[in-house]
């Protein structure tokens, strides 16, 4: 059990705090007054007891480093630390992001050779890196589409998207946001997409096809390219999310399968930091015919070295501030480079083996809807339990933290009732796996013997079950000291 500690500004002290000015300073010689605030409730802490106080917090932060993230659809894999060594070199760490092009040719070389190994990875003929993440790299993707059909005359036309059940959340979400009308499209029974139902919504006011192959359920859409013919026989795009790119990098390539648009996770399968409100990295990869389209700037590459390209005149223009999220184009290149293309292979088919041996022995104890070979992740259901025993997907995640295991996604795809959906990875070792699904077995025989034993759960975490609906209509993130408002 974790011992209850303190707020930071419940531990502090007048006078307490560290000084490192001699006497005889005001203030008004580092602040000016007009900056200030006569009312700013801070503690005062010693520099040591601040050190202690976020060193406890940080020990527990559950984190890749310390324990088994099994996240459906998200590939949290292990960030090789050469990664981070090679981004820390001073050359790239303390490069101005505004140098010259001159001075700035090892970064522009980065950035170069990472866009056109993606392009042979994934069979695109060019990638901006631009976007910072993978949602806003499909915003990116979709205002591309737009700008296209804006191009060819048909942009009043071209009005909807379509999406199916087993797409990511955010498909839909971005398509929204540059004005598209979203049609969802259901699965077939096989958890696929079926070309029948498909051709059913396409017309001439088809735009974008969005899906992901293998798709949330784990699934290969064994008639990819039945789909991607239908779609441009309507007319439309086709693109690829690439969430799922670990389930097949270096075996199968989206621009064979048809695919127009796509983008790439580089803090999913190419192992850069994931998570925690850091950032992420999106590059946006087009076909030939879009390549035009891609947001600026794009490094060239001539006789005279390497440089940035702003002049585009059908470009959509800049996603953000600057060139990328730099320091992770390094992490990815040198992730690329310590594998090559064999190891790259290799790292999607261990991905999938991970994946089937973990599905293989939770099929025993819970229901898996979609029953044969998966690729990188599978989901299974917790419906039968919950009939069973009143115990559901989100009480055997819970357990799973007092067992010492990050939970995996829950409730999505919502195609799956009481869904649990679970990635492996290929970077974890036969006895982490051997001991998740013994965890999970443990639950569900608990379930069925002391089922209040699961739903009081968690009981060995820094905070035990909370109220998630309240939590999150009515959050409240921050410590107001007595007879202090807000207001004032």
């Amino acid at each position: 059990m974790f011992e209850e500690s303190p707020l930071i500004f419940e531990s502090g002290k007048p006078g307490r705090a560290s000084t490192y000015f001699e006497g005889g300073w005001t203030l008004d010689e580092f602040v000016p007054a007009s900056y200030r605030r006569a009312d700013l409730p801070l503690p005062e802490n010693a520099e040591l007891d601040v050190v202690r106080h976020f060193t406890r917090l940080s020990h527990r932060t559950f984190s890749i480093d310390t324990g088994f993230y099994p996240l459906g659809s998200c590939t949290m894999k292990y960030n090789p630390k050469v990664n981070d060594a090679m981004a820390s070199l001073r050359g790239f760490a303390e490069l101005h992001p505004f140098a010259p092009d001159g001075l700035a040719q090892g970064a522009l070389s980065v950035m170069y050779e990472l866009e056109q190994a993606l392009c042979a990875l994934f069979g695109m003929a060019a990638f901006s890196l631009n976007p910072a993440a993978g949602a806003h790299a499909e915003l990116a993707a979709l205002l591309i589409a737009k700008a296209y059909f804006k191009k060819r005359g048909e942009g009043q036309q071209r009005t909807t998207v379509v999406v199916p059940d087993t797409a990511h959340g955010t498909n839909p979400a971005s398509a929204a946001m540059v004005g598209y009308k979203v049609i969802s499209l259901a699965s077939d029974a096989r958890g696929r997409v079926s070309v029948e139902e498909l051709r059913k919504v396409l017309g001439a006011d088809t735009a974008v096809c969005m899906m992901t192959n293998p798709n949330t359920l784990g699934l290969f859409e064994d008639h990819i390219v039945e789909i991607t013919q239908a779609v441009h026989d309507a007319g439309g795009l086709m693109y690829y999310d690439g969430a799922n790119a670990n389930a097949l990098m270096g075996n199968a390539r989206p621009g064979d399968m048809g695919f127009d648009l796509m983008h790439l996770n580089l803090h999913k399968t190419f192992s850069i930091p994931h998570g925690g409100g850091g950032a992420g990295a999106g590059p946006v990869g087009v076909a030939a015919h879009l390549r035009d389209f891609l947001p600026t700037p794009v490094v060239r590459r001539d006789e005279d070295g390497y440089r940035l390209d702003f002049v585009s005149a059908d470009s959509i223009g800049q996603m953000r501030s600057f060139w990328s999220n730099f320091s992770h184009m390094v992490r990815a290149l040198t992730y690329i480079w310590a594998n090559g293309a064999e190891g790259l292979r290799r790292i999607s088919q261990l991905a999938v083996l991970n994946a089937n041996y973990v599905r293989s022995q939770v099929r025993e104890f819970l229901e898996t809807p979609y029953d044969e070979p998966c690729r990188h992740e599978f989901v299974a259901s917790a419906q039968s339990l919950k009939r069973e025993t009143g115990v559901r997907a989100l009480d055997i995640a819970k357990a799973l933290l007092d067992r010492g295991f990050h939970a995996p996604t829950i409730y999505f795809p919502l195609l799956v009732p009481e869904c649990l959906m679970i990635e492996p990875t290929e970077t974890e070792n036969k006895e982490t796996l051997d001991a998740f699904v013994a965890a999970l077995r443990e639950i569900v025989e608990i379930a069925h013997s002391n089922p209040q034993a699961i739903l009081d759960a968690p009981v060995n975490t820094p905070v035990g079950r909370i109220d998630e609906t309240r939590a999150a209509r009515q959050p409240d993130l921050r410590w107001t000291p007595e007879g202090y408002s807000t207001q004032s």
